[in-house]
């Protein structure tokens, strides 16, 4: 059996600079990091994604970075960070970090150099042109923000790329030498102990743009792809990549590729549909866009998540969908709602806080087919602070007690990096990690207990999965085998209970063991078997043959 250790991972995004403040300057670091390790293996996570840590003008969230090879002083040093590994690897996790190699800061040295001298070889580092291309609509990343993709730099005297701001220089990906250097960063990292990246805005990575100093040019770009899993391959067999990619399930398997390009995804497709069957309370969005999904080699794994670290993108959805989205979720568009796309909000306020609505929500994600990812704070339902700009609002500081900041930091509230939240039903004086830990109700301790039972059913993540007949529009239900295990998970997402017929074809004369309550087990007399869901219900089982 393949040790794909991926499948069956508990993914725990952290953002280092607002996790944990150990020296009371204000802002998180890796010290403060590593105190927090026993609180993220106690919760069930088995692999921690760091977003950008490098050094950086921080004009971007660190994702213009300037120095490849190092750490931000403000969060450490590189003993720091190796002390953290191995200090996570004790604790049976492993770690994944950002790889944001699309595009580097414009104060990075290379763009630096570059401009200074176009016999540089940093010149073809980059892309140039002398006149001025035309921009294409689609290519403006940050619409309102951002008002081209070329950018006139006085001193080379030429125009340069940047699919996203200006203060970010795209790579010529098409110069051997760029992704040599590349290379050289992945083996770097996985060196310092990392056990994979996450591809920043892969689509853009292999994007060739037409511009004066084209390397070379190949039939698909998708195969510098290759040439870098190849490369991770060799350099530590079980390391993975795990790309953003936002785009129609049809474009999505050539990512893939056979298994020998990426192994992991993050699963956008579904993630929208979700949210729209959310809001509609029926079942048919999600069930229609998973069956849209491409079949993906066996190595090959979708991260499935409610939020992550940016706005919630609605883009592959209709404008009508996407405008009943945004009145049930971000009434308030003025402030709630950006980049002509998506909602800069956390999940947990957009649905007032339902406990409900949040526990049913994060049993779909613990159990639909592929790997959960789990957002800093997520396990809180923490809130979000809409006077703060652009995508910060769903970025504040990661709430641990009552005590001033949160306990995030003992630094003056105004030396924090972002502002906790310290007013309203998300404040942190009543919403933290320490209330909840004393809670038995709350979110926290139903996550640590959701979590170690989807590691308990490992169908979940590496099982052949089929969508179940309910005979309800409101309930979705679908049905995972792996090796010989059959787990079961029915989720009713309607405010209303239910009463559903279960079509069971291939489990009749089977028991259905209820994992999250003490109930007998039901046998399986007949192919349509009868279950009961509360509002907002889900039942995970296990078929017992």
């Amino acid at each position: 059996m393949l040790d794909l250790w991926y499948k069956n991972a508990v993914i725990y995004c952290i953002d280092v600079e607002t996790y944990m403040d150990a020296n009371g300057d204000g802002i998180g670091d890796f010290i403060g990091l590593t105190q927090k390790l026993d609180y993220l293996a106690g919760l069930g996570v088995t692999c921690i994604w760091l977003m950008p840590f490098y050094p950086s003008p921080n004009k971007d969230n660190g994702y213009d970075v300037m120095d490849y090879y190092n750490v931000d002083s403000r969060l450490g040093t590189l003993g720091d960070f190796v002390e953290f590994t191995v200090q996570a690897r004790e604790r049976g996790m492993r770690i994944l970090v950002d790889l944001v190699v699309n595009h580097t800061s414009s104060q990075h040295p290379w763009f630096q150099a570059a401009c200074k001298n176009k016999n540089s070889k940093y010149w073809n580092y980059y892309l140039w042109s002398k006149q001025k291309p035309k921009d294409i609509k689609e290519g403006i990343v940050f619409p309102g923000f951002q008002k081209t993709t070329w950018t006139y730099h006085p001193e080379a005297e030429a125009y340069y790329a940047h699919r996203f701001y200006d203060h970010q220089a795209d790579l010529n990906i098409t110069n051997p030498e760029v992704r040599a250097e590349i290379q050289k960063i992945m083996g770097f990292w996985l060196a310092l102990g990392v056990s994979g990246f996450r591809i920043d805005a892969a689509p853009f990575l292999i994007e060739l743009q037409q511009a004066d100093n084209i390397c070379e040019m190949v039939d698909d770009p998708i195969v510098y792809i290759e040439e870098f899993r190849k490369f991770l391959s060799w350099r530590q067999g079980n390391a993975i990549l795990l790309a953003e990619v936002n785009e129609l399930p049809e474009e999505q398997s050539r990512y893939f590729g056979n298994g020998n390009r990426m192994q992991m995804l993050f699963n956008f497709w579904a993630n929208q549909h979700l949210i729209l069957a959310l809001v509609q309370e029926k079942a048919a969005p999600l069930i229609e866009a998973l069956a849209r999904l491409p079949e993906i080699p066996e190595v090959g794994q979708w991260a499935n998540f409610i939020r992550n670290h940016d706005e919630l993108t609605l883009d592959k959805l209709s404008e009508a969908q996407q405008e009943e989205i945004a009145a049930a979720l971000a009434p308030d568009q003025e402030k709630m709602w950006i980049f002509d796309r998506g909602i800069r909000r956390r999940f947990a306020p957009m649905i007032n806080g339902d406990p409900r609505r949040l526990k049913l929500t994060y049993s779909l994600l613990l159990t639909l087919p592929g790997t959960p990812v789990i957002n800093y704070g997520e396990e809180l339902g923490m809130g979000d602070d809409l006077s703060l700009p652009e995508r910060h609002p769903a970025r504040t500081p990661m709430q641990w007690s009552s005590e001033p900041n949160g306990g995030f930091s003992t630094a003056p509230s105004d030396k924090l990096v972002l502002p906790v939240i310290d007013e309203g039903e998300y404040g942190y004086k009543h919403l933290n990690v320490s209330v909840q830990r004393r809670d038995p109700e709350s979110l926290l301790n139903w996550m640590e207990r959701a979590i170690r039972m989807r590691k308990e059913c490992p169908a979940f993540g590496w099982g052949k999965w089929q969508i179940l007949e309910t005979g309800h529009e409101s309930v979705f239900a679908h049905r995972c085998e792996w090796n010989g295990e059959v787990a079961i998970a029915i989720h009713n997402l309607s405010s209303e209970p239910s009463h559903i017929s279960l079509t069971l074809t291939d489990d009749k004369g089977s028991y259905l063991v209820d994992l999250f309550e003490d109930q007998p087990d039901e046998e399986v007399l007949k192919i349509s078997q009868d279950i009961q869901l509360a509002a907002y219900g889900y039942r995970w089982f296990r078929v017992r043959r």
